[in-house]
């Protein structure tokens, strides 16, 4: 064989290694998930129907509560955290958040969430001092072996990042 077969044979199984890793790495971790939801509703559905109804209506509301919870949007969730855990100064920063995504699903290897604010001025500006706080209590309310959260200005500028 030719010195530029033996590099595109080369290529070619890199390539199906890499995607048989990625697709079995995806797999493992999905079926996991469904499986633990698959279970709790199983077991709500068992518990319900055991109880009797006074003990019931609590229950009732705390479901409602954490599917309301499900529902918000993950700056929702992340500033009703911040309002019932946080400090006063975490709470004015976190206040200025008007979007997180990559908050909802984590796989420990390499999480990354962003959080937008409506601070103004990049890195230079006056949201360089809350964003360390917002990444505090982002930290706070998300926990990862290797997450990284980066916090942006309303310009999408970068105002600063930390570890979750």
């Amino acid at each position: 064989m030719g010195m530029k077969t033996k590099i595109a044979l080369g290529a070619v199984v890199g390539i199906a290694v890499i995607g048989a890793l990625s697709a079995n790495a995806g797999d493992g971790d999905g079926d996991a998930k469904s499986d633990n939801r698959t279970s709790a509703s199983a077991g709500e559905k068992t518990g319900g129907a055991s109880e009797a109804k006074p003990a019931d209506d609590k229950p009732s509301e705390d479901k409602a509560e954490d599917k309301a919870e499900e529902k918000a949007s993950q700056a929702e969730q992340f500033k009703a955290f911040v309002q019932k855990n946080g400090t006063s100064k975490e709470k004015d920063a976190v206040s200025h958040v008007t979007k997180v995504q990559g908050a909802d699903e984590q796989n420990d290897i390499l999480d990354a969430a962003d959080v937008y604010t409506d601070f103004t001025g990049g890195i230079m500006g006056e949201g360089t001092g809350p964003a360390k706080l917002i990444a505090s209590a982002f930290a706070d309310w998300k926990d990862s072996e290797n997450g990284l959260v980066t916090i942006y200005d309303a310009d999408g500028e970068l105002l600063g990042n930390g570890q979750f």
